[in-house]
């Protein structure tokens, strides 16, 4: 870790350091210029000022645990944070007039509905003045900067992390500050309690598996990358594709909330040089280098979590089948596997990045349903949705996005479950109904024998589904549909 120096002692107004997805002290750039500044007010703001689209109920609830995290952090280093409600733009400036502040500091958040607004905020402060600075921190690149020969943007996984990746150790991870000095008259500010913003669930608290799976916050985000630096990256390569098993990171959601940094990750990995494989090491980077060329699609293509990159899918003949939807949704489709997936990530908030893309590919080719509906299931109940990542997955597997994969790759969801979940292991933790399947079968249940159904206490059509599609019928389908916009092409 390194500490950035500057000489700020003629300056003795509070400075205020506005926290947005980078809910952390250590490696924060904005936190650490506000500490050489003087008195710091820190704050966080609700927007309501409807420029993006709402986070899921999953996100909310990581939200409130990662801001008492953060909320605690900064009350160790010596001031409260400051939680409010409304549009930055009104909050901002009130705060600078009431409080005297002569700067405001935040980090970069490359979301295409709040750059200008940023933009805009920044120059607003400037023109009276005022120190206003953004930093670096949520990526490794510069989405808008990092460019082609030929001037454009990537659209191609591969070239862009070649381009990237000889500068991805430039950055080195900065210190939390030691202390902040507290603004005297902190106590006259507006505040609202965490607990009025309601991002916990009741009636119900579906909320139990999440807690059991996740401690949001820096510290759980830190002690994740430690475990998985010592207990799970070896092998990683090997093992990574085998959802039974617990071979990632984790760090997903961690990422998405700004509770540590890409910079941060690839400094520790320097420490596995002497004990994980290369390919390990190899892997596990370019799975973090895919976070960041999502990004660089979404800042390049705002319109990537609404509107198809490949125009050609404009035309794709989806269907409208709300049955269907419904029953993919509750892991109720009669495909191991894809049931599975769907039970884990309504269980946990989370799923388990092969079978993300088994049950993405069923959901467009199977059921084909627009990839949209998927998307958005997938931004109400995941723990580490972001309008990147999301969106540019969902359209991959669909086949309408950037470097997509080949629409008629087309997963066959038996053969998929019985190459990476050989043994049954993750069908039987969360489909518990088929826990007494055979291996043979458990992929394939409508397959077994009676006598084995009814050793394994299964009644298809009673307590699991048939197969609410034939793969065979499904895959024929939707390579008619595919024929049929390549021919309107």
């Amino acid at each position: 870790m390194h500490r950035m120096e500057r000489d700020t002692s003629h300056l003795q107004d509070p400075a205020i350091v506005w926290f947005r997805n980078d809910l952390r002290i250590q490696d924060n750039e904005a936190l650490v210029s506000g500490a050489q500044h003087g008195s710091v007010i820190p704050v966080y703001i609700r927007q309501t000022d409807g420029l993006a689209r709402a986070q899921g109920a999953a996100r909310d609830w990581w939200l409130h645990h990662s801001l008492a995290s953060l909320s605690l952090s900064l009350d160790r280093l010596g001031t409260p944070l400051i939680l409010l409600s409304g549009d930055p733009a009104d909050l901002i400036p009130e705060l600078v007039r009431t409080t005297g502040a002569s700067a405001v500091y935040w980090n970069r958040r490359y979301d295409p509905a709040f750059q200008a607004a940023d933009s805009a905020l920044k120059a607003e402060l400037q023109a009276q003045d005022l120190i206003a600075e953004s930093f670096a921190g949520q990526l490794l690149h510069e989405p808008t900067r990092l460019r082609t020969d030929s001037g454009t943007f990537y659209k191609v996984y591969s070239p862009f992390w070649r381009a990237l990746e000889p500068d991805v150790e430039n950055r080195q991870p900065l210190d939390a500050p030691e202390s902040l000095t507290l603004y005297a008259n902190l106590s006259g500010l507006p505040g609202e309690p965490l607990d009025s913003w309601g991002l916990l669930p009741t009636r119900p608290d579906w909320s139990g598996g999440l807690a059991e799976a996740w401690t949001p916050g820096e510290t759980g985000a830190h002690e994740r990358l430690s475990d998985f630096i010592e207990d799970r990256m070896q092998g990683y390569d090997d093992r990574r594709d085998i959802p039974g098993v617990d071979a990632t990171s984790g760090l997903s959601p961690h990422l998405a909330t700004g509770e540590i940094t890409p910079a941060q990750i690839f400094e520790a990995l320097k420490s596995t040089e002497n004990d994980a494989a290369p390919a390990d090491r190899t892997k596990f980077r370019k799975e973090v280098g895919w976070r960041e060329f999502a990004w660089h699609l979404l800042v390049n293509n705002p319109a990537l979590p609404e509107k198809n990159h490949n125009p050609r899918f404009d035309d794709f003949p989806w269907l409208d089948n709300s049955k269907s939807l419904d029953a993919w949704q509750k892991g109720l489709t009669g495909y191991p596997v894809v049931d599975a997936g769907m039970r884990q990530l309504w269980q946990t908030g989370w799923m388990h990045n092969r079978v993300r893309m088994i049950v993405a590919s069923f959901l467009t080719k199977h059921l084909l349903i627009d990839w949209r509906k998927g998307e958005d299931w997938f931004w109400d109940t995941l723990v580490d949705a972001d309008p990147a990542s999301n969106a540019a997955s969902w359209q991959w597997v669909a086949g309408s996005g950037a470097d997509a994969a080949p629409y008629f790759r087309i997963f066959n969801p038996v053969l998929q479950g019985e190459k990476f979940d050989a043994e049954g292991d993750y069908v039987r933790r969360f489909i518990p109904e088929l826990a007494q399947m055979p291996k043979k079968f458990i992929h394939k249940p409508w397959a077994a024998p009676e006598q084995v159904l009814a050793a394994a206490g299964v009644r298809l059509g009673d307590t699991y589904p048939h197969p609410i599609v034939d793969h065979k019928l499904a895959r024929d389908r939707a390579l008619a549909a595919y024929q049929q916009i390549k021919e309107a092409a």
